[in-house]
């Protein structure tokens, strides 16, 4: 008994809890048009869109229409992994970031700002843009 104890302490605290990942939470993205919920995901942080907060165009669910996959292109975006593989590189969190907009994925790199927002960086070899996420309730 007592060996089991101190494996199941042994997991639990080799497990990533939220709250020593500083960039876990709900957050607005940068153009307010969807929430963000990024958390553990197993031994990585990923993040996925919790809920659209704007139609799309043709009045239903936005769909993942520019994914090069069209097997994937009917797929409602809230829902989808937008974060993915997030690891602690120090300073910043290292990862992927799918843009559902240009159907491509990018290696991204997260990083929580003194004012408490997050910094979201997609990277396209040496060329980077960043845009801010706010808290989401």
């Amino acid at each position: 008994m007592r060996r089991m104890m101190i494996a199941l302490g042994c997991l639990v605290s080799a497990a990533p809890t939220l709250a020593a990942i500083p960039v876990s939470g709900r957050w607005y993205t940068e153009e307010r048009d969807s929430i963000v919920q990024i958390g553990s995901c197993g031994s990585v942080v990923c993040g996925k869109v919790a809920k659209v907060l704007k139609a799309a165009p043709h009045g239903g669910k936005p769909l993942d229409i520019n994914n090069p996959d069209p097997a994937l292109r009917n797929r409602p975006i809230e829902g989808i992994v937008l974060l993915s593989g997030f690891r602690d590189a120090g300073a910043e969190w290292e990862g992927q970031i799918y843009d559902p907009r240009a159907g491509k994925t990018y290696k991204s790199y997260l990083q929580k700002q003194p004012d408490g927002t997050l910094k979201v960086k997609g990277c396209l070899g040496p060329f980077c843009r960043s845009v801010k996420f706010t808290p989401a309730p």
